[in-house]
């Protein structure tokens, strides 16, 4: 997936202010800044994920199978969770299970449905991986300090909870 940074500046704002009566110009700004740190962090993440052969996408998939049971979990329980379609997953493992990372085996009580696990292999690259993981995310987050943080997680979920504006019809 590829983030484009918003491109528009503070006169650009100001213009479509004059035209556009109904556009406040503190949300517009508020929007653009949330959207240029995301691409900025989704760029950042592609980079270390790719140091370690990774996607985003790959490394949710795997980090979904390191938490599960010894079971494992299902396709459809990783779509669900990711909050993708089953066919991105298949893409996905189809990767995952090239590189020796993660397995498909038969479920032992519905031979119909497929368990994912992931291998030693998958472990061991996770094991290497999450301390440096964990680390830059820290130091993503070190200018913050522990009452922004959790300002900042209270703020986020706020707008989440209205995307809806941008979602129905």
């Amino acid at each position: 997936m590829v983030i484009l940074r918003p491109f528009v500046d503070k006169q650009t704002i100001l213009n479509f202010a004059k035209r556009y009566p109904e556009l406040d110009i503190a949300s517009i700004e508020t929007c653009l800044a949330f959207l240029h740190t995301t691409a900025d962090v989704y760029q950042a993440l592609d980079v270390h994920f790719a140091r370690y052969g990774l996607s985003r996408g790959k490394f949710t998939l795997l980090m979904q199978l390191y938490l599960a049971d010894e079971k494992g979990l299902t396709p459809s329980e990783c779509a669900q969770r990711a909050g993708v379609t089953k066919a991105t997953i298949t893409g996905l493992l189809d990767g995952l299970e090239r590189d020796g990372l993660v397995r498909r085996q038969p479920d032992s009580e519905d031979r119909r449905m497929l368990r994912l696990q992931l291998t030693d292999k998958g472990r061991g690259l996770l094991s290497q991986m999450l301390p440096d993981h964990f680390c830059r995310t820290t130091d993503l987050m070190g200018n913050l300090t522990e009452s922004e943080k959790k300002t900042l997680i209270k703020l986020l979920n706020k707008v989440r909870t209205r995307t809806s504006a941008m979602l129905d019809p």
